[in-house]
């Protein structure tokens, strides 16, 4: 069970106060990058998460029946790496599956490289690294967007990552910068891709750089002593903001978790079913 942080309780509506509680199913893909404070406010608002981890051995479910929305995790891993991790096209028959009965996904990093792939986006090297508290901007559609809009126009938020994707035919790019441009991408009207890593707690943001050191080593050679000691600055400067964009964001997404359970529970819904 994680465990939030001590703090007045947003004014959300509480899945803990329904009849059922809703369900939110996270893949993690490696045990360093958890749902972080993404579980946290999931968790606050009352959902029951269930973790598996598909390439440990767990098995995911054949259908999202009985499970409301899908969070995907990231990980050091390549998206395209079927070989290393066989259980990825698992993966991406899950996210289509939700996708395709509109129950919110939300793919973080390796999972939003996940969701592009799943409707046929290019998953790649993009020539670099991204690490540290970056600038993003959101684009004119962001700004628009239900779990963006209101927000800074410019924000600054963890990334450490190799790949980028190509936005699928009828995605919606969201946020971007420059050399990296997909930073954030909706598909439909509620399965999400966020490249950076908006749920990092900050007592993993730093271990980040310990656990990635190889990684880091291999792309900035002698300088990655300095660039580390960048980075644990920026933690120190913009964790707190990061940390209250990730919040606002979970709770928005949580918001078209409920608005879809609502619409599930319809009478004239269940008479159709029936």
């Amino acid at each position: 069970m994680l465990v939030a942080p001590a703090g007045r309780r947003p004014s959300h509506p509480d899945f803990g106060s329904q009849a059922t509680p809703a369900t939110i199913l996270v893949v993690q893909s490696c045990p360093v990058t958890p749902a972080g404070v993404v579980g946290w406010v999931a968790e606050a608002r009352g959902a029951a998460l269930r973790t598996v981890f598909p390439h440990h051995g767990d098995p995911l479910p054949p259908a999202a029946d009985g499970i409301d929305g899908l969070i995907v995790l990231g990980g050091p891993m390549h998206a395209g790496d079927d070989d290393g991790y066989p259980a990825f096209p698992a993966v991406l028959e899950l996210i289509r599956r939700f996708h395709d009965e509109a129950k919110p996904v939300l793919g973080i990093c390796l999972g939003a490289q996940l969701v592009a792939r799943a409707f046929g986006g290019r998953v790649y090297p993009f020539g670099g690294m991204e690490l540290g508290y970056l600038p993003l901007r959101l684009t004119a559609a962001g700004r628009r967007d239900p779990l963006l809009r209101g927000l800074a126009p410019e924000q600054r938020l963890m990334q450490l990552h190799e790949d980028n994707f190509d936005l699928p035919a009828g995605a919606v790019l969201l946020m971007t910068r420059a050399g990296c441009p997909n930073q954030a991408m909706r598909l439909g009207a509620a399965t999400y891709g966020f490249q950076f890593h908006f749920e990092v707690t900050e007592t993993d943001a730093p271990t980040f750089l310990d656990d990635c050191r190889a990684g880091i080593d291999k792309h900035f050679g002698a300088a990655a002593d300095a660039v580390c000691a960048t980075v644990r600055r920026e933690i120190a400067e913009h964790y707190d903001a990061g940390a209250a964009f990730c919040r606002g964001v979970t709770h928005r997404w949580l918001d078209l978790v409920e608005a879809r359970r609502q619409w599930a529970r319809r009478p004239e819904r269940r008479r159709r079913s029936a």
